[in-house]
């Protein structure tokens, strides 16, 4: 049986991801959103909580001959996290290889979504990093090990759906993680969304100039 669709599209979920950080006394002062599809949620959140939202982008390390499957993820900055029990069944020289691309392409488009915009400055800062919902997590992952080196405050993952066993090990990355549905069944993100349509870079970037 598909799951009941929860929420409307993303910036709905957005809208329910800020109503959660207030009800758990989440105080924020900057929002990061994973692109393309955490930024229609990062917009509702930043509006809601009255702060600033910039991006944190990391890239998928795909397996050979499966690139959905990660065996790790690449920060824009060059911080890595490694899928280790992944990893023991395919070269290490690949992941060298596919680490330095993927590095180069999430620098790239961290570049392009800001333009002429500055990163915003995170040190001392409580942080709130949103994206549409996790599967194996493989970015978040990436993004919050990038952001262990900020020097910010407190680092929250805000996120509308995600499989339990993700959910748990995301915890042990961040401060606190706020997932509003942890589905035992989970068959993937797009199914707990009425409207989940992709989000062009055009789109996505228009969250940004909206700051």
């Amino acid at each position: 049986m598909p799951p009941t669709r929860r929420f409307a599209d993303r910036t709905a979920a957005g809208q329910r991801l800020a109503e959660a950080f207030e009800e758990r006394g989440i105080a924020v002062d900057v929002v990061l959103a994973i692109p393309r599809g955490g930024l229609p949620l990062g917009r509702a959140v930043a509006d809601a909580v009255d702060a600033p939202l910039d991006v944190v982008v990391a890239k998928k390390i795909g397996a050979p001959g499966n690139p959905e499957f990660a065996i790790g993820a690449v920060g824009s900055d060059g911080t890595v996290w490694r899928n280790e029990d992944a990893l023991r069944r395919h070269d290490e020289a690949y992941f060298e290889r596919e680490r330095e691309q993927m590095a180069e392409e999430a620098r790239e488009k961290a570049e392009r979504y800001r333009g002429d915009r500055p990163p915003l400055k995170l040190a001392g800062k409580r942080v709130a990093v949103v994206d549409d919902g996790v599967a194996t997590g493989s970015t978040a992952k990436a993004c919050l090990r990038m952001l262990a080196e900020s020097d910010a405050e407190r680092v929250v993952l805000g996120i509308p759906v995600g499989p339990p066993d993700t959910v748990r090990e995301l915890e042990g990355m961040a401060d606190e993680v706020v997932c509003l549905e942890t589905p035992a069944q989970f068959g993937g993100v797009g199914a707990f969304y009425a409207d989940f349509g992709q989000v062009s870079d055009e789109e996505a970037i228009s969250y940004l100039d909206s700051s």
